[in-house]
């Protein structure tokens, strides 16, 4: 049976909000985490999907994205982060990494509707 759960890899109370919101709206239980090895740890579980803000300061988000996508386990699991649109070797650099869609902030908040509609579904195949 897929998964409908959504793991948040975000501490910015704006986003918190927005992406419960979109989440309830959507039918999909989430979960936020703020810590590297609670991300790690919640991703075994196989959500449909994990959001990163690539800005979080008390985590490396390049290497979180990269181990998620090193581990079997994980490696298919959706990853989307957003940044800043200023961002662009950010952008570049988590895409290396292994995350799926790097979207600037507004437009993740936008079409975060739509996202989560796409992934209620569970993992991508």
């Amino acid at each position: 049976m897929p998964n409908h759960r959504i793991l948040a890899v975000v501490e910015d109370l704006f986003f918190t909000v927005k992406i419960n919101e979109s989440a309830k709206r959507a039918g999909m239980p989430i979960q936020f985490v703020k810590t590297e090895q609670d991300a790690l740890a919640q991703a075994a579980d196989r959500p449909a999907l994990i959001i990163i803000d690539l800005n979080l300061a008390r985590i490396d988000p390049l290497k979180l994205i990269a181990e998620l996508k090193a581990n079997p386990e994980t490696k298919d699991i959706g990853l989307i982060g957003y940044l800043s649109h200023v961002q662009g070797e950010l952008k570049q650099k988590a895409q290396e990494a292994g995350c799926d869609r790097v979207m600037a902030r507004s437009a993740f908040s936008q079409n975060l509707p739509q996202i989560l509609k796409r992934y209620s579904s569970g993992p991508a195949s």
